[in-house]
C-alpha cells in the first residue's frame, strides 16, 4: 500500500510520495516512488506509483528505455522526447498495457492481481502544465480546475482534507502543507503508508523544480505540523457545541 498525491493549481504543480512497501508485517522496505524526468528549460515530468512493486518497476524500466514510435517503430518513444504531456499520458498507458501482456497470465496463476496505478504530472516547453491518473488499463484522466487534485494509493482518509482545502487559485506552499496534513492523516489510520516522504514543486512555466525534497523521520517541520494539526482538531471539536439531542 502506499499514498500518493498531485495538486495541480494555478501557480503549478505540487506531488508527494511515501516510500513504504511491503510484504507483510515482517517484511517492510522503502523504495521511492516519485520520479522525475528533467531536461531544465524544455521539460520536467513526475511520476508517482502506486501498486505490485515489481509492476511499478517494470513500467518504469519500460519508460525508461522507451517504446516503439507508433507513427516510426524504429525510433524509440521515452517521458524525455514525448511532445506533449497528454502523449506522455498515452506512452504510460501503452506502458501499463505492454507489461500486462508480458506478465498477467504469469501473474494469474499464483493468484497476484495486476495491481498498479501511477500519477504523471509535469510540463513540456510551450505546452499546458497538465496532470493525469493513470489506471491498470492503461486509460487516464485528467485534473482540472474544478478538481484540481488526484490521488493513487491508500486515498480514503487524506481526501476529506483535500476536498475541504484545496483550491485551484491556491498558494504552492499552501498547497504543499495541505498535501502533507492529508498525508499525516493516512499515516495515522494506515501503518502501511509511512516515512519518508518525497515532494516536488514545479511552478508554471519554469521547466524545472523548485524544489525536490525527501522528509526523513524526525524532520522538524513535519513533526511540528503533526502536532500542530492534532491539537488544531482537538481544540475544534471541543469548541463546537454539544448536540442539543435529547430523548423524547
Amino acid at each position: 500500500m502506499t499514498y500518493c498525491v498531485g495538486i495541480l493549481l494555478n501557480d503549478g504543480l505540487v506531488m508527494i510520495s511515501d516510500t513504504r512497501t511491503n510484504a507483510g508485517i515482517d517484511n517492510i522496505a522503502t523504495f521511492r516512488k516519485l520520479q522525475t524526468f528533467e531536461n531544465p528549460g524544455e521539460r520536467t515530468i513526475a511520476l508517482a506509483s502506486s501498486g505490485n512493486l515489481s509492476i511499478t518497476q517494470s513500467v518504469l524500466s519500460l519508460l525508461t528505455e522507451g517504446l516503439p514510435s507508433l507513427t516510426n517503430p524504429d525510433e524509440l518513444e521515452t517521458l524525455s522526447n514525448v511532445p506533449t504531456m497528454f502523449q506522455a499520458a498515452q506512452l504510460v498507458g501503452r506502458a501499463v498495457r505492454e507489461i500486462y501482456r508480458l506478465d498477467a497470465a504469469a501473474l494469474d496463476e499464483h493468484h497476484t492481481r495486476f495491481d498498479i496505478s501511477l500519477l504523471l504530472g509535469g510540463q513540456i516547453r510551450d505546452r499546458r502544465l497538465r496532470l493525469f491518473m493513470i489506471y491498470a488499463a492503461g486509460n487516464f484522466i485528467e485534473a482540472t480546475q474544478d478538481t484540481p487534485f488526484l490521488q493513487i494509493g491508500e486515498h480514503k482518509y487524506g481526501k476529506p482534507i483535500l476536498d475541504r482545502a484545496v483550491k485551484y487559485d491556491a498558494d504552492l506552499m499552501d498547497a504543499l502543507k495541505i498535501g502533507l496534513i492529508s498525508v499525516d492523516s493516512t499515516m495515522r489510520s494506515n501503518l502501511a503508508v509511512g516515512l519518508p516522504l518525497d515532494l516536488m514543486i514545479l511552478r508554471r512555466d519554469a521547466l524545472k523544480p523548485e524544489l525536490t525534497y525527501r522528509i526523513e523521520a524526525g524532520d522538524p517541520y513535519f513533526e511540528d505540523l503533526r502536532q500542530r494539526w492534532s491539537e488544531a482538531l482537538r481544540a475544534t471539536h471541543q469548541a463546537i457545541p454539544r448536540p442539543p439531542y435529547k430523548k423524547k
